[in-house]
């Protein structure tokens, strides 16, 4: 056993003899530099966005203009509808026999014109060979005259009953979708009752607000929003969901308010998208997004900002390769990845951007490289 250990000495002492003579070098550690950039101006696109809410085009609320009981509902809630196509049908009957009652009062009165007519000729004839007097001519002419207005009240008369028994069907005024239903047939229904919204779809409109800032860029940009034209010189919009799905057609702001709001300093703006197949609803939230150009800017990664408290700090390289934080001012560019600079630093500035959370004041953060030796 003594022997045993006395050989495994000898041979850990025949190694390490062995890797001295050798001169075995061991891997050196070499630091690594930090990321950096050089801050530069330049022109950059942000999304600006705006809450909103959809509506349609048209959404004109559907009511009865006479009383009766409805007989007949024709759609469905959600039924997409053509202008023109029939919705409701409401009892006809009264409508149909106050026409047929008009209809033969008027030709009553066109008898009774006929009659006047013929003994105003007639006294005409007689007063011009002087056998009746100038009373009983002008007393026939007058007669004439009653009898031919008449005719004329009881055509009226016969032209309402008509429009009155059209509007026993109600027919859509414009192409969109059925709103809710709130009557059931056989329900007594009145003029002003709503029986349902139709939503005029085929283009929607967004409502939003419009904040001072993008006025003052707009007239920075010399475009007056209340010329005729002017809106077509703001960028197009597109509207995206609350989910975060955008939608594939895009938009144009049409029309802005001449008065700002002076407790939330932003104009009432429209923006107008076109809803071929239906996939908008009156009543859907979402963001309205104007992309717009922000010229010679300051932009630098969101990872080069390291956030403090309250404060924004930024590691700016010094001459001697060691980091020396300095406060920024920041607005996001809207794309998830840069912010433009307000404030903190200056064009030609280097800062530290992949890693600057780790970098602490005063600390080295550029290395020279290492050359291999070949």
């Amino acid at each position: 056993m003594k022997k045993r250990i006395a050989m495994l000495w000898a041979v850990m002492l025949a190694i390490s003899a062995c890797l001295v003579s050798c001169s075995l070098d061991l891997p050196k550690e070499t630091p690594t530099s930090y990321e950096t950039i050089t801050v530069k101006k330049q022109d950059i696109i942000v999304p600006v966005k705006f809450s909103a809410r959809l509506k349609g085009q048209t959404d004109v609320t559907v009511s009865p203009q006479v009383s009766g009981q409805l007989m007949k509902i024709c759609v469905i809630e959600g039924d997409q509808v053509e202008k023109g196509q029939t919705l409701f049908v409401i009892d006809q009957r009264d409508s149909q026999l106050e026409l047929e009652s008009a209809e033969a009062n008027l030709q009553a009165a066109i008898a009774q014109e006929g009659n006047a007519k013929l003994e105003y000729e007639s006294n005409k004839n007689l007063f011009e060979k002087k056998i009746v007097s100038r009373y009983m001519l002008d007393d026939s002419e007058n007669s004439y005259k009653q009898a031919k207005a008449s005719v004329a009240q009881a055509r009226a008369k016969v032209d309402r009953a008509r429009v009155n028994l059209g509007y026993c069907t109600i027919t859509a005024p414009v192409a969109g979708l059925i709103g809710e239903i709130p009557v059931r047939s056989g329900d007594q229904v009145s003029p002003g009752m709503k029986l349902t919204i139709l939503s005029g779809n085929r283009i929607m409109h967004a409502e939003f607000s419009l904040p001072e800032s993008v006025l003052e860029n707009a007239v920075a940009d010399s475009i007056n929003l209340r010329e005729e034209g002017a809106l077509h010189k703001l960028p197009e919009v597109y509207f995206v969901m609350k989910n975060g799905t955008e939608y594939g057609q895009k938009g144009r702001i049409i029309s802005a308010t001449g008065v700002v709001d002076a407790s939330t300093g932003t104009i009432a703006a429209k923006a107008s998208f076109p809803n071929p197949h239906g996939q908008l609803y009156s009543g859907i939230q979402g963001t309205v997004v104007m992309p717009y150009p922000e010229h010679d800017v300051m932009v630098i990664p969101q990872v080069a900002v390291v956030k403090l408290q309250d404060k924004q700090l930024v590691y700016k390289v010094q001459p001697d390769s060691t980091a020396t934080s300095v406060t920024v001012t920041t607005e996001d560019a809207g794309n998830g990845q840069d912010f433009i600079v307000t404030s903190g630093l200056s064009v030609g500035d280097r800062i530290v951007t992949t890693g600057a959370n780790n970098v602490h004041e005063g600390q080295k953060v550029l290395f020279p490289e290492v050359k291999s030796e070949k």
